[in-house]
């Protein structure tokens, strides 16, 4: 059985669209890949963070009851929705669609696909 493409995350680069990661799942992580446990999260950043500032368990994506939330999983660089304030470790925030999306310096708009 295929999953549902719920939300898609769009890296941006130079302030234009770029690549496009899929949300097809209630939880979804985000970070880079770890060579030492072999770790790979869902959405793997590993090519798309030149700086490094994206943690290897960096945040993760929630749905719960076609809402969703970003989570920040302890990262050392941050995690923030549109500008605002540094999102505090393990407190979901709601995400809603056009958001702007910071992890470390990796910048992304947040589009939710199933309304």
């Amino acid at each position: 059985m295929s999953k549902t493409i719920k939300a898609k995350l769009v890296l941006l680069k130079n302030g234009k669209e770029d690549k496009e990661f899929f949300i097809d799942s209630d939880v979804i992580n985000i970070g880079r890949w770890d060579p030492d446990s072999g770790a790979f999260p869902e959405i793997d950043l590993t090519n798309d963070d030149v700086e490094a500032k994206v943690s290897r368990k960096h945040a993760k994506i929630l749905c719960k009851n076609n809402q969703f939330f970003l989570e920040d999983l302890g990262s050392l660089n941050g995690c923030y929705v549109n500008r605002g304030s540094r999102l505090v470790a393990g407190e979901p925030v709601p995400i809603k669609d056009g958001d702007e999306i910071i992890l470390g310096k990796v910048f992304f708009k947040f589009y939710v696909l199933d309304k």
